[in-house]
């Protein structure tokens, strides 16, 4: 017993010094400007991600290519990025007012720009956590492309298979390609991936896109030639950092902006005095629950009130979603665009103004009516964006040299996380959040109780939730060593932290905000890294998410208003 439990421990500080190799490495070589992903600058970073093996990079350690990883990575990354050779990474540098065309990845709001045949600009304006999230999918990438070029070059001269010279033929023919000629090329390439026929015929829709039905053969095709490029004539990719980025980085430029922005709307308003409660949530759940039952009167009268949510998230419905947007505009809903580069778009709800017989959640109408407590929804934060938003928006308001304290009286954080015991669709209900490769750690009071959250088919889980550098860095090893030690962990999330580190700052050191401040904390799991065929790659919730949403939403409502 003591032994398994000795290898477990080696294992997970094996992973846990890879992750800080690998975090070390990119703050080194950022500072440096500009690396080789494929060379000498780059192998430690390539060595790292092999030994760590991450759960949702799935078999990137084995010689056949790893299929769910590859699609997850291409989600988040900009369409035709493996057709270039070099990355650059910026700040917010002015391409919006030019003629490049922004290029936002399926999954992660973030402008890119194709600058030319061989070159991508990649916009950085949500802090480090985002370098690190696109450098450790890059490593990801050309790893993979490496294990294509060794199967399909025979000899040193960069003679290449028959297979790869009948993907290249498939790929680069202007004709749209029939049934069979597809089936064709996935024979080739399933070849050249070390992968089954079957396998590739079943992910192969995932990768397709209106534009590009064939998107899966391109993606391996141009992997392939860069790599072989590489291989052969030694012309390396390069990623580059740029001078304005290296130099802003870590300046909150961005928060201020977006802050700032959210205290003139206030102002505006006459509505920065007022009693406010901040919610960092999705743009549509607070709405929804507020305004859906009075724009969608009929739909409520006839369906439970989880069917009416879960139409309203589905893609195809978007007339019901339109209607219940116009509802909450006409009843004081007042949306702020995000211009700043946070990607954090903004949704301010006066209480005074909502018809409470209409509503159905718990309102004490008494207490509604003295306080007019205000609703301020932010959008999703990434990582290490939580600090920087956080700690701008809680400073004082400064208009004609007189400072005015925002008057918070609670903030409700409700996210996605991996859950280290249980289900996707269910919910945690943190007590600390735990920083991942320090010992910092954030005990806190959470106003939410698993009792509050007890829901008929979802099942609650309270512990700590370990704030980690990014999910793509997670194996099981480190995930199990959390989970069965002391530590008590519960799940991983990427904010957590982050937020309580601003709001701590901010209520107990720089006294900007009530000392005791409301604080909420729920989770709702995306997935489940330790069980395999539950992780992130191997696709998106669904409406298994919709019903925790909607739990902790109503709840996090019913606390305000009462």
């Amino acid at each position: 017993m003591s032994r398994k439990k000795n290898h477990e421990r080696t294992r997970a500080q094996e992973s846990s010094n890879a992750i800080e190799r690998m975090y070390i490495t990119m703050r080194h070589l950022f500072n440096r400007g500009f690396y080789k992903p494929m060379g000498i600058s780059g192998e430690t970073l390539r060595q790292a991600l092999l030994l760590l093996k991450p759960e949702i990079y799935g078999s990137i350690g084995e010689e056949k290519a790893e299929l769910e990883g590859l699609l997850y990575v291409m989600d988040r990354l900009p369409v035709g990025i493996e057709e270039c050779r070099f990355i650059n990474l910026t700040s917010d540098e002015g391409y919006a007012n030019s003629h490049f065309k922004p290029i936002i990845p399926e999954k992660r709001r973030r402008n890119c720009y194709r600058i030319d045949d061989e070159q991508m600009n990649i916009e950085i304006t949500r802090g480090r956590s985002e370098i690190y999230d696109i450098l450790t999918h890059l490593t990801f990438l050309f790893i993979e492309s490496h294990k294509i070029s060794k199967r399909v070059v025979i000899n040193e001269d960069g003679t290449t298979t028959r297979d790869w010279i009948k993907l290249e033929k498939a790929v680069l023919s202007k004709k749209k390609l029939t049934k069979e000629e597809r089936e064709v090329a996935i024979t080739h390439t399933a070849y050249i991936l070390g992968r089954t026929f079957n396998e590739l015929r079943n992910i192969y829709e995932a990768f397709s896109t209106p534009s590009q039905p064939e998107r899966l053969l391109h993606i391996v095709y141009w992997l392939g030639k860069l790599a072989i490029d590489e291989q052969v004539n030694n012309n390396k990719r390069t990623v580059t950092f740029s001078p304005v980025l290296r130099e802003r980085i870590g300046h909150h430029i961005h928060g201020e902006i977006w802050a700032d922005n959210i205290k003139d709307v206030l102002a505006k308003n006459q509505l920065l005095e007022r009693e406010i409660h901040i919610i960092s949530a999705n743009m549509h759940s607070v709405m929804n629950t507020l305004f859906a039952p009075i724009a969608l009167k009929t739909l409520f009268s006839k369906k439970d009130i989880f069917e009416v949510y879960e139409a309203l998230s589905k893609k195809e419905n978007n007339k019901l979603r339109n209607k219940v947007t116009q509802e909450a505009l006409k009843n004081g809903m007042i949306y702020i665009k995000d211009t700043s580069g946070t990607n954090i778009d903004v949704q301010v709800f006066d209480s005074s103004l909502l018809e409470v017989s209409k509503t159905d959640i718990n309102i004490n109408e008494t207490n509604l009516k003295s306080k007019k407590p205000l609703i301020l929804v932010m959008d999703y934060a990434f990582g290490e964006q939580a600090y920087e938003t956080i700690d701008e928006l809680l400073k004082p308001y400064k208009i004609k040299g007189k400072k005015i304290h925002l008057n918070v009286e609670s903030l409700s954080i409700m996210g996605k996380a991996g859950i280290l015991e249980g289900c996707k669709g269910d919910i945690m209900i943190p007590s600390a959040h735990i920083f991942e490769g320090t010992a910092d750690n954030y005990p806190f009071k959470n106003e939410l109780t698993k009792e509050d959250v007890e829901c008929q088919g979802v099942s609650i889980y309270e512990g700590s939730m370990i704030t980690v550098l990014g999910t793509s860095l997670q194996n099981k090893d480190i995930l199990k060593f959390f989970h069965n030690s002391t530590w008590n962990v519960i799940g991983l999330e990427m904010e957590g932290a982050h937020y309580q580190k601003a709001i701590q700052a901010a209520s107990k050191v720089r006294g900007n905000i009530n000392p005791n401040v409301e604080v909420r904390y729920a989770y709702y799991a995306s997935d489940n890294p330790l069980e395999t065929g539950s992780t992130l790659a191997s696709g998106g919730l669904g409406t298994s998410g919709v019903r925790p949403t909607y739990v902790i939403t109503r709840k996090i409502l019913e606390q305000i208003f009462n």
